[in-house]
């Protein structure tokens, strides 16, 4: 069957994810950087306003979002509702980290599942010339979230896990390492992407009033394991699997999370220090620019190591 021919997008970007956009206008001569005028009134509401709006009729049109914190969604939602409906031939939405992915649970009532919430309002996103919204978000906290919204959104869900693949391939020891999972959901989540490598399963396990890390199963002796998962927060769940898989014998452990999130500094704890025992560093950490702020904070400090993801969004665009 004939591929049709690639279409020509117009780009649209928030302030934080301008570095990312750039990159993603590289891959390829299709996709074009448009511009926003990200002002504010004094009284700190946005006063924001689209360059060449009249120029964009007819066109193919996405937005890169970074919703890294209630402050910035607001401004941003306003344009994103402002986009399609500029007589557009499609609008397109990048929102590479969806925070509220992991709080998708309500354990008693009264608690209130923000995951849904941002799924309905993203779901009302005006329909362009073209029809529904796309809406491409990578490695969701969890599968079952595409079904929190409505028939307005078309969600494409993808991952960085080829880009893993990818680079774990191009490592010297690439035929040591085995894939290590810090629990059961993580395992469920990313297995089947990552079937090529042996894999080792962790488990939480509570002991009185502590959640301890063991090891399930698998075998990471004299191995160079690689734990993976979507996002990281404090850390604490991966320093305590690095013990874990060193004390039975791993050769190296290093990790991947699509999204770092790492609030209040916390990759800190991970950075390599003068006079470091190897034993108990991370030998890489990979991260992708999904979490625009913490790339920039983090720079080339060791063991982090950015994946980026704008050759795989340039190719989403093109769906």
């Amino acid at each position: 069957m004939e591929k049709p021919n690639k279409k020509q997008v117009l780009l649209f970007y928030c302030v934080e994810s301008e570095q990312l956009a750039r990159k993603i206008s590289d891959q390829s001569d299709l996709i074009q950087l448009q511009s926003i005028n990200w002002r504010s009134f004094d009284d700190g509401f946005p006063n924001l306003f689209i360059n060449n709006a009249k120029d964009i009729r007819g066109q193919h049109v996405a937005f890169l979002a970074s919703f890294s914190s209630p402050a910035v969604i607001f401004e941003q939602l306003s344009v994103i509702f402002a986009l399609p409906r500029l007589f557009v031939a499609s609008f397109t939405l990048v929102l590479p980290f969806f925070p509220t992915g992991s709080f998708e649970r309500m354990e008693e009532e009264g608690d209130v599942a923000t995951a849904f919430t941002m799924a309905r309002i993203l779901s009302n996103i005006p329909a362009s010339r073209g029809g529904p919204t796309s809406l491409v978000i990578y490695d969701i906290h969890a599968l079952q979230e595409r079904f929190y919204f409505g028939d307005h959104v078309l969600p494409c869900f993808e991952t960085g896990m080829p880009l893993l693949k990818q680079r774990l391939h191009q490592l010297p020891d690439a035929d040591n390492v085995v894939i290590a999972f810090p629990d059961d959901g993580a395992w469920k989540r990313f297995h089947k992407l990552l079937d090529h490598f042996p894999t080792v399963v962790c488990a939480k396990v509570r002991e009185g009033d502590k959640r301890i890390v063991r090891l399930k199963e698998g075998d990471p002796a004299g191995r160079h394991v690689v734990i993976v998962d979507d996002l990281v927060q404090s850390g604490g769940t991966l320093i305590e699997c690095q013990k874990v898989l060193a004390a039975h014998g791993a050769n190296k452990v290093s990790a991947y999370v699509t999204h770092a999130v790492f609030p209040k500094k916390s990759y800190e704890r991970f950075v390599h220090k003068d006079g470091e025992n190897s034993k108990k560093a991370f030998e890489y950490f990979w991260i992708t620019d999904s979490c625009a702020n913490t790339v920039k904070e983090i720079g080339n400090k060791a063991p982090f190591e950015v994946i980026s993801l704008a050759g795989s969004i340039a190719d989403a665009l093109q769906i």
